[in-house]
C-alpha cells in the first residue's frame, strides 16, 4: 500500500512510499529512521499524534518531526 512519508530531519523531504499491510508506526519508524529514538520526534499520522502500535493504512500521511534541532540552544 502507498503512504505518504514527510521527513522533517535534517533537510526534509515528502515522498510516496510503499508499506506491507500491517505495518505499525513503530515499524516503520525504525526502518526510516534506524538510529533515531522515537522520544526525540513528534511522530504523526494524518496530522494527529500517533501512538507506536498504531497501524498504517493505504493513503495515511506520516511525518516524523525531530523536537530538538542540532546546534540549537537548549
Amino acid at each position: 500500500m502507498k503512504i505518504l512519508y514527510i521527513n522533517n530531519d535534517g533537510g526534509g523531504f515528502a515522498d510516496y512510499v510503499e508499506v506491507a499491510e500491517g505495518t505499525t508506526v513503530q515499524a516503520f519508524f525504525a526502518a526510516r529512521v534506524p538510529h533515531g529514538k522515537p522520544h526525540d520526534y513528534l511522530i504523526r499520522v494524518n496530522r494527529q499524534p500517533a501512538a507506536a502500535d498504531q497501524v498504517l493504512r493505504e493513503g495515511d500521511r506520516v511525518s516524523f518531526t525531530p523536537v530538538k534541532i542540532e546546534g540549537a540552544l537548549p
